[in-house]
């Protein structure tokens, strides 16, 4: 019997949720305020609709997918724990650490699947790196570095950069690099934005002694979303949009001292081909998975709490102007 979830908020985010979800045949309500997107969305999908999240918390629903704005996922997501249903919130978890561990706490208490919206460790390629780096196959990881920039969102004014696109990266370096980050060392400031920062480079150190690296912006006026592992084999190369890994190495052949122009370098480049998959259909069958088996999903709780005390970090380091180690 297929599961009945519900869907909290129905902008650009929750309308997605709710097709994915409609395509698994598992939506049953959805709610948002705003009766002209909310009547849209049942409409197309057939649903019940409700202007407030409470009422639709009453219906008999398995789950909820929380994709309000971030500001209200705490009063939300605390809501529909109360209501003993599972919940996948949108990230970032929650706007401030004190939200995040109140919703982890709470789920924790009442037993429940949370699982958060950390849409990237779900496209194929991270699960394919992450496998490639565990077998040890690319040699040891030095340095991590991810790019995400785009053009000035309208649809973002509540949070900064650094909560909206750079919560991604850190989350997908904690996973890949898979050890704790001991400090972050942060650049920002404002361009356009009337009011967060909407540009960042972030370095983060790793107890492991590896280096990350994360630069994010709303300011260049193209979509870039990419990743690089500097490791002792190999040179990795990831495009999450064309969901793309190209693995790289070179050789030395023999040096002729007097001529260092034309050196003698062998370049060997391989791809790595994944399957092709949306990412959000992976993350709620990875969160239906969850609730079914009663096991923990790819992005828990606690995972989104730790990436969360780092955003913190980062964001209070550019502010300052010093080093700054996760709370």
């Amino acid at each position: 019997m297929a599961m009945r979830v519900g869907v909290i908020g129905v902008g650009s985010m929750g309308q997605n949720h709710a097709r994915v979800l409609s395509e698994l045949d598992a939506l049953a309500a959805v709610a948002d305020p705003d009766v002209e997107a909310g009547g849209i969305v049942s409409n197309r999908f057939q649903v019940s609709y409700f202007t407030d999240h409470k009422s639709l918390l009453k219906e008999d629903l398995d789950a909820v997918c929380v994709a309000v704005p971030t500001g209200h996922h705490a009063a939300v997501a605390l809501d529909a724990i109360a209501a003993g249903l599972h919940v996948l919130v949108e990230k970032p978890l929650a706007p401030s650490v004190e939200d995040a561990q109140r919703i982890v706490d709470a789920a924790d208490r009442a037993g429940i699947t949370l699982a958060v919206g950390h849409v990237e460790r779900h496209n194929p390629t991270v699960a394919a790196v992450k496998r490639h780096l565990d077998k040890g196959q690319f040699g040891d990881l030095i340095t991590i570095s991810a790019r995400r920039v785009s053009s000035f969102p309208t649809r973002v004014r509540d949070v900064g950069v650094v909560m909206d696109l750079g919560v991604h990266d850190i989350d997908i370096l904690r996973y890949l690099v898979g050890a704790p980050v001991e400090s972050v060392y942060a650049l920002g400031g404002r361009k356009m934005h009337d009011r967060f920062e909407d540009h960042a480079a972030l370095l983060l150190r790793f107890a492991s002694g590896v280096n990350g690296y994360v630069e994010v912006n709303w300011l260049t006026p193209m979509k870039v979303r990419r990743l690089a592992l500097t490791c002792l084999k190999n040179f990795v190369e990831v495009d999450y949009i064309d969901q793309s890994i190209t693995v790289s190495s070179s050789s030395l052949g023999t040096l002729d001292a007097f001529n260092l122009y034309e050196l003698p370098l062998e370049h060997h480049t391989q791809t790595i081909r994944v399957r092709k998959e949306e990412p959000l259909r992976r993350e709620i069958e990875d969160f239906l998975r969850a609730i079914k088996e009663k096991g923990a999903p790819l992005v828990t709780g606690e995972d989104a709490l730790e990436t969360l005390r780092v955003v913190e970090a980062a964001v209070a380091s550019s502010q300052e102007g010093r080093t700054v180690a996760p709370a």
